[in-house]
C-alpha cells in the first residue's frame, strides 16, 4: 500500500491526505497538506508567516511549553516530548523558516497559523524518531503537537508575547529620540527667533523651545503606549476555543501558564474571564490605537521640521537639515527634507495599520474574534516601521540639525513684543 502511494505521488512530491481528499506536497517539506490548501486557497497579501520570525519564535515557545505541560497531564509521553521540545528548540533559534508560507492575513481565524507550526513541528518531531516526513508517525500534529490546545488560545498568546517583545526595540528608539529632542533643546536654547500662532508673527521664542517640547510629547506617547502594551501580558493559554477550556485537562490547565512562564521572556498571567479573551481583543486595539496617536504626534513633529527647514530664499529658513543625498533630478543642488518626509510616510502607513486593527475589534461577533491576525499583523508591522522610522529619524536628521543664526535674528527682529 506505501509503495502504491509513493508510486502515485508525481517525482519530488510525497501524496498526504485529510477530509477533503488527498493532494501532492513536496517531498522536501516540513509543512502539510492543511498548509498547502491555506496557501492555494487564502493567500493573497505577501505577508507570510516566515517574515515574521519573532511571531514563530512566541508560536514554537507556546507549543514547548503545552507539550511539558501535556507530559505533566500524561497527554504524550516522554519520548514525544523530547522530539517535540528539539522540533520547537530549532523554531525558536529561527531555523526552517522557508518552511512557514502562510499568508499572516489569511481567513479562518489563524487556523493556518496555527496548523502550518504543528506540522513543520510535527515533521521534524517524527524524523528525529525515526518517521519518514509527511506520514506524522509517530509524532502528529493534532493529536500531540496541538494537544489541550486551540488555534483561539495559542495564537492568542504568541500575539501578546510577540507584541511585548517587538515593544523593547521600540522602546529603546523612542527613548533614543527623546534624548537627541533634549540635547538639541539643548544646544539651541540660546538662538532666538520668531515664533508662530495660526501661521502668522508672534512673540520672540528660543528656537530650541520647540525641540524641548517634541522631547516632552513623544516620551508622553512612549508612557502611554508603554501602559497598553503591558497590559498584553495577560493571556488566555488553556481556554481553548471559546474560553471554557473543553479539550483541556484540568491537569494541564493548571500547569500550562507555569510551563510557559519557565520558557517565555515575560512575566505572563492568565486573564480574568478566558471567555471575554476569545471575544474581544480591544487590549490589541488599545495597543494600535496608542500606535495611532504616536504616529499622529510624529507627523506633527516630521512637518515642523520640514517648515523650519523650508527655503532656502522663499521659506522660514531657521534650521538646516543634515544633507543625506539629492534632492532632484531638475533642479540642481536641491536638497528636500527626505528623511522627515519618510517619517510622514511611515506614519502614514501605521495609521493605516491603526485603522485596519479596530476594524478586526470591530467586526468580531459572538464567541470569538476570528479577526485577531489581521489586527496582530498590522500592530506587528506597526511597531517594526516606527522603530526603523524612528531610528533613521534620530540619527540621519535630529542630531545633525543646526540653526541659520542669521535667518533667526532677522526674524527676531521682527517679532511682536
Amino acid at each position: 500500500m506505501a509503495a502504491s502511494r509513493r508510486s502515485a505521488a508525481p517525482r519530488g512530491t510525497r501524496i498526504e491526505k485529510d477530509l477533503l481528499g488527498k493532494r501532492a506536497v513536496p517531498a522536501d517539506a516540513l509543512y502539510g497538506i492543511q498548509t498547502l490548501r491555506a496557501v492555494e486557497n487564502l493567500g493573497f497579501s505577501g505577508r507570510i508567516l516566515a517574515n515574521y520570525p519573532d511571531y514563530i519564535r512566541a508560536l514554537a515557545t507556546v507549543k514547548k511549553a503545552a507539550a511539558r505541560a501535556n507530559r505533566d497531564a500524561h497527554i504524550i509521553d516522554a519520548r514525544r516530548l523530547d522530539a517535540i521540545e528539539r522540533a520547537c528548540e530549532s523554531l525558536i533559534r529561527g531555523e526552517h523558516l522557508a518552511q512557514f508560507p502562510i499568508d499572516m492575513l489569511a481567513g479562518g481565524g489563524n487556523i493556518a497559523v496555527n496548523m502550518n507550526v504543528n506540522e513543520v513541528i510535527a515533521n521534524l518531531a517524527s524524523e528525529h524518531l525515526g518517521g519518514a516526513r509527511g506520514t506524522y508517525q509517530p509524532v502528529h500534529p493534532k493529536l500531540h503537537v496541538n494537544a489541550s490546545q486551540s488555534t483561539a488560545d495559542v495564537c492568542h498568546t504568541a500575539v501578546r508575547i510577540t507584541v511585548l517583545s517587538r515593544w523593547r526595540g521600540l522602546r529603546r528608539g523612542l527613548a533614543e529620540c527623546v534624548a537627541a529632542f533634549r540635547a538639541k533643546d539643548a544646544e539651541l536654547r540660546p538662538v532666538i527667533t520668531i515664533s508662530r500662532t495660526c501661521l502668522q508673527d508672534a512673540a520672540r521664542v528660543s528656537l530650541g523651545e520647540i525641540f524641548g517640547a517634541h522631547a516632552e510629547v513623544i516620551e508622553r506617547r512612549t508612557g502611554e503606549l508603554s501602559r497598553s502594551i503591558r497590559a498584553l501580558a495577560q493571556i488566555n493559554l488553556g481556554g481553548t476555543v471559546v474560553g471554557s477550556g473543553s479539550g483541556a485537562p484540568a491537569i494541564y490547565r493548571r500547569a500550562i501558564l507555569k510551563r510557559l512562564n519557565e520558557l517565555a521572556e515575560q512575566k505572563l498571567t492568565l486573564r480574568r474571564n478566558l471567555y471575554d479573551a476569545a471575544q474581544n481583543i480591544d487590549d490589541l486595539a488599545a495597543v494600535s490605537a496608542q500606535l495611532g496617536m504616536l504616529a499622529e504626534v510624529m507627523i506633527k513633529i516630521a512637518q515642523d521640521l520640514r517648515m523650519l527647514a523650508s527655503g532656502p530664499e522663499g521659506g522660514f529658513g531657521e534650521i538646516i537639515l543634515p544633507a543625506v543625498q539629492e534632492g532632484s533630478s531638475f533642479f540642481p543642488g536641491k536638497i528636500n527634507p527626505v528623511i522627515p518626509e519618510t517619517m510622514l510616510q511611515c506614519c502614514f502607513q501605521v495609521l493605516g495599520c491603526e485603522r485596519a486593527a479596530r476594524l478586526a475589534l470591530e467586526r468580531g461577533e459572538l464567541n470569538l474574534n476570528v479577526f485577531e491576525g489581521a489586527a496582530a499583523a498590522n500592530i506587528f508591522d506597526a511597531i517594526e516601521m516606527m522603530q526603523r522610522s524612528i531610528g533613521l529619524l534620530v540619527e540621519r536628521c535630529v542630531r545633525g540639525i543646526s540653526a541659520n543664526r542669521k535667518r533667526c535674528r532677522e526674524l527676531a527682529s521682527r517679532a511682536r513684543h
